[in-house]
């Protein structure tokens, strides 16, 4: 069975396009007892502390954990939590380029084992002014999401550019490293086997 440490709903949109059959689940974990580290580093740390705090609730499956860091000028720009937060860290963002780091990890309980990366995408913002930066965030109210945007919704309107190798990772997992890592632990996606094993439903489901 495969089990995904989040109850994002787009996450979880995002890995049913693989067809694999998998259980959503609220991490146990604490990612801001995780700091101090490169942004990058600091994505990947936190996609492996979800995944691997479910290991002992599930420990016959893969657990899979992502987590997403926008930054600017090498400082990590934190969930805004309340609009007037979010509405500053826009004016900060208009008109300029920044980076957003996802990534995301896969633990196998039985093992201890841990497979873990993280993707670079550069985003530059359209200049906004203060009117649109106001009825954007009353509209999405991306309070909780990193760089106070939710692309997956009008957020794609801020943009003007977004470089990177997967767009599935701005929206929050990226499914071409996602892939790869699983291939690690024998999946096959295309075949939707585990080690030979076909990939079942989980009870909750069926």
């Amino acid at each position: 069975m495969i089990v995904l440490a989040s109850t994002s709903p787009f996450r979880r949109q995002l890995l049913q396009r693989l067809g694999l059959p998998f259980l959503a689940v609220a991490p146990a974990a604490d990612e801001g007892a995780v700091h101090g580290l490169p942004p990058a580093d600091l994505a990947v740390a936190r996609a492996r502390l979800k995944a691997e705090s479910l290991a002992s609730d599930f420990p016959g499956t893969l657990i899979i954990g992502s987590d997403q860091i926008a930054c600017i000028d090498g400082e990590i720009l934190n969930k805004p939590g309340t609009e007037e937060r979010a509405r500053a860290q826009l004016r900060r963002l208009t008109g300029r380029e920044h980076e957003l780091l996802t990534a995301v990890a896969v633990h196998e309980p039985a093992t201890g084992r841990t497979e873990a990366e993280a993707c670079r995408h550069v985003l530059r913002m359209r200049v906004l002014s203060e009117e649109q930066i106001a009825a954007y965030v009353a509209h999405d109210q991306p309070l909780a999401s990193a760089g106070s945007f939710k692309i997956e919704s009008l957020g794609i309107a801020l943009f003007e550019s977004i470089t990177g190798a997967d767009d599935t990772a701005i929206i929050g997992l990226p499914l071409l490293l996602l892939t790869g890592l699983l291939a690690r632990f024998e999946v096959d996606v295309l075949l939707r086997r585990w080690r030979n094993v076909p990939l079942l439903p989980p009870a909750e489901s069926r």
